[in-house]
């Protein structure tokens, strides 16, 4: 199976995250990436290609032209504000308030987010716009022929809406790649998001067509991020009714009971019959993971690597979360080599 890294993901090196009310070094970091990489490249899992240039209009086909322009610039603009500090959203359009676009940029930072742990940095733009390059390169390969392709993502992509970052997450990469799809003809694509967090993003972009399945697997989002969207009773709206599915799992879930859900999922996904699969891959879901509360271990994620392949389908795989760093390496890789029958 071939990789797809992007060396641009450096870039985006925040030094700052809010967490229990302090500023931490955050979870989502460059060693995640290289991590992987090193993993990918000890195992020979296949080529490891640079992506191509897609500039911004696969881009747009998902994120709203004022958000991209918001991001582009966003740094730029903090920066001349004379801040001291990193990007972080400190106010929002609260319930009872007008939802308009500031010209402050602190007022631009809170219309444009959803969550205050997640800051701008220098070199966050190039990184996210590299990491949607990543996702249409990997793309691109299983368009034209590939069964399979492992986008390595950073950072990550599921939690971003058409129009607000958060979560570690600027472009939604998964979505983004399921669009190039239908864009280059394919009637029907899924997504199956596998990350232990609620693929909010990717639902919000979707839940009202029916030519995209969107499926998450996912911790109870009464309990954990992102809270307001992953319950089981949002199955889509208008012509999207029926296909969104949210699969909710409490603290201590081990492998015998998620890979429930998983197989539940895939049934749904052969009755949809899809021209292509997007795996919106977290592996957040490791018992020693510092930010989630599942029990998969190591071995598990060749059993779920396996059982994707079992759908038979064109897949792009896009890289999300994951927060050992010790581990994610050969969780990640664990999942491609189940897929491609190395158990």
């Amino acid at each position: 199976m071939k990789t797809v890294f992007s060396p641009l993901h450096n870039l985006r090196s925040a030094k700052t995250e809010l967490d229990g009310g302090i500023l931490i070094e955050p979870h989502e970091r460059p060693s995640r990436a290289e991590t992987i990489l090193a993993r990918v490249k000890a195992q020979t899992l296949g080529d490891v290609l640079e992506p191509e240039e897609f500039g911004l209009e696969p881009v747009k086909r998902v994120h709203k032209p004022g958000y991209v322009e918001f991001l582009e610039h966003c740094w730029v603009d903090w920066v001349a504000e004379g801040k001291p500090g990193e990007a972080i959203p400190a106010v929002w359009c609260g319930r009872g308030m007008r939802p308009r676009m500031p010209k402050d940029i602190d007022g631009r930072l809170g219309y444009f987010s959803f969550a205050a742990e997640t800051s701008i940095s220098e070199g966050t733009w190039e990184a996210a716009c590299a990491s949607a390059n990543v996702a249409l390169t990997a793309q691109k390969l299983v368009a034209n022929g590939e069964r399979a392709a492992f986008a390595l993502c950073r950072p990550p992509g599921h939690h971003a809406h058409a129009d607000l970052f958060g979560g570690y997450c600027f472009f939604n990469n998964a979505a983004i790649a399921a669009q190039a799809f239908c864009d280059q003809g394919h009637p029907r694509v899924a997504i199956l998001d596998v990350d232990f967090h609620h693929g909010n993003g990717t639902q919000a972009i979707f839940y009202d067509r029916d030519d995209v399945l969107t499926i998450s697997l996912h911790g109870d989002p009464d309990l954990v991020f992102p809270h307001f969207l992953g319950f089981d009773d949002e199955t889509g709206e208008g012509e999207g009714e029926g296909f969104n599915l949210n699969i909710v799992y409490p603290p201590g879930t081990p492998y015998s009971v998620w890979s429930q859900g998983l197989e539940t999922a895939c049934q749904r996904i052969e009755a949809f019959k899809p021209n292509a699969l997007i795996i919106a891959l977290g592996v957040d879901t490791f018992e020693e993971d510092p930010i989630s509360f599942f029990k998969l271990k190591s071995a598990d994620y060749l059993a779920m690597g396996k059982r994707i392949e079992q759908l038979g389908l064109p897949t792009v795989f896009t890289m999300e979360g994951g927060y050992d760093v010790d581990a994610i390496g050969v969780n990640t890789v664990n999942v491609m080599q189940g897929f491609d029958g190395e158990l």
